[in-house]
């Protein structure tokens, strides 16, 4: 069931009733049927994949349990063994299978598995709670609140992948001020509804334009693949964007604050910064549960680049089973180790010239940050590394072209008006933290106080001007509802 569909809107009017009504009565009642709603909406897309995502939360919860009183790292490591083992034959049983084919001229049959919904968010949050639990940094929470945890269906299919210590309090405290929660969260959810359907839907055609005749042979021109490269660029934005401003509007609705997973990235002058502004809560969770373990910044210059790559490594591996994914998270690690290369080198000045004043400073980061990043992006979106390969060569005006005419729809001045306000969107435009900031929407304080330069400093408040702003980007959204289009992090 996708968010920008009529019958999720009907759901979530249902869900939303059936809740505050279970609410007056009974608050386990209310969060009983909140996760049973959860698992409805989880098994809208196939029922069987639910008695997985039940059976994942009655291992990991029964494991919780006994790793806490005993403080076993035998439990906690056969817990971790348990989701890495669940995750890597769903998601990767075929890529590593064709590996093993390729570099052994072996025949195993490639096992061909559809890919739970889900299953990368629920595994990394629930091997968190088990880490956690055997630092004993997880109290013995109840089951329902668990549950809610694990399936709370904002969040559930395509993040941010929370942490037990900011979510699990929130379910165990019945939330009030309904008219504030329900204003504010229909306001974000729209804002997200409009990014996803009129922004990024828009401008999708020409990237799948670009990487789909690509696939099929053709060449492109330099200008064609800068255009197809940059609104791809701007599609996985505003759609990574929407959806996680859907999530956070949805989850308000309920009472309940998620964590900021997304924040302008593309005002990023570093790629230091890009990845504190980008998936934010992937970077949390790489962070905490694989680079720290694996010695951070402690054991040295050489270690903490090794470990770097091997953290951005496994991160593109989580993205999907493919070589594409596995370039792209290697590209991202040899930029960290660059990044902080070059800060070494240059100290505070770094990424700076003197020379130049502080405008030019920024915008000369923002520009080359965001260069490197196009071309990840490229590996990214591609099919296969042979179509990555031939659009970066166009790009760079090192592909022989072919004889095939050019492709209509990337010939003409509208996809570059598109990217020039999508651009401008990005960089000129608060972001929906940022613009609902009085009315702290994320949990992180932090997030709500930063304020990038440059940006229209434009705030919503509870107003009958701003509600019907809201109420035209809501209605200019619905417009576009008969569009199937999932979401980009659906396949993840």
């Amino acid at each position: 069931m996708l968010f920008n569909s009529h019958i999720f809107l009907v759901f979530l009017a249902v869900t939303l009733a059936g809740y505050l009504a279970a609410s007056r009565l009974d608050f386990r009642l209310a969060k009983l049927w909140l996760v049973a709603a959860s698992l409805f909406f989880y098994g809208w897309w196939e029922l069987s994949y639910v008695f997985l995502l039940a059976g994942s939360i009655a291992v990991n919860y029964l494991a919780a349990l006994f790793i806490r009183r005993a403080r076993s790292r035998v439990l906690l490591t056969g817990g971790i063994a348990f989701n890495l083992g669940l995750l890597g034959y769903y998601k990767y049983a075929g890529f590593l299978t064709e590996a093993v084919n390729a570099a052994a001229g072996t025949g195993f049959p490639v096992p061909h598995i559809v890919l739970p919904l889900a299953i990368s968010f629920f595994t990394f949050q629930q091997i968190a709670f088990l880490v956690d639990a055997a630092r004993g940094e997880a109290e013995n929470y109840r089951l329902i609140d668990y549950l809610l945890f694990v399936t709370f269906f904002p969040q559930l299919i395509a993040g941010p992948i929370v942490h037990h210590k900011e979510m699990l309090p929130q379910f165990t405290q019945h939330q009030r001020r309904l008219a504030r929660n329900l204003s504010i969260g229909l306001t974000i959810f729209a804002i997200g509804l409009f990014k996803k359907v009129v922004l990024a839907d828009e401008i999708a055609p020409y990237s799948d334009a670009l990487f789909g005749a690509v696939e099929g042979g053709y060449v492109p021109t330099m200008r064609e693949a800068w255009i197809g490269a940059l609104a791809y660029t701007l599609q996985i934005y505003f759609d990574f964007s929407g959806y996680s401003d859907m999530a956070v509007g949805l989850a308000r609705l309920f009472g309940i604050r998620l964590p900021v997973n997304f924040f302008s990235p593309y005002r990023a002058a570093s790629i230091i910064d890009f990845w504190r502004r980008w998936h934010i809560t992937l970077s949390r969770f790489l962070r905490d549960y694989l680079y720290i373990p694996l010695g951070g910044n402690r054991k040295g210059d050489m270690r903490r680049h090794t470990n770097l790559l091997i953290t951005m490594l496994l991160g593109g591996l989580w993205h999907g089973a493919g070589w594409t994914f596995v370039i792209w998270g290697g590209l991202h690690g040899a930029y960290l180790v660059c990044n902080h290369l070059w800060r070494q080198w240059r100290g505070p000045a770094a990424g700076t010239s003197a020379y130049l004043p502080s405008w030019a400073r920024l915008w000369a980061g923002r520009l080359i940050t965001l260069f490197f990043v196009v071309v990840a992006w490229v590996f990214f979106r591609a099919a296969s590394l042979d179509s990555a390969v031939t659009v970066l060569a166009a790009a760079f005006g090192q592909a022989e072209r072919g004889v095939l005419a050019p492709i209509d729809m990337l010939d003409s001045s509208r996809p570059l008006s598109l990217i020039a306000a999508g651009f401008a969107i990005c960089w000129f435009l608060p972001n929906t933290v940022q613009w609902m900031r009085r009315y702290h929407p994320v949990i992180d304080p932090s997030a709500v106080t930063r304020w990038d330069k440059g940006v229209l400093k434009v705030h919503w408040r509870a107003s009958l001007g701003w509600a019907l702003f809201t109420a035209l980007i809501g209605f200019a959204a619905l417009l576009h509802l008969s569009r199937v289009s999932p979401f980009l992090y659906f396949q993840f």
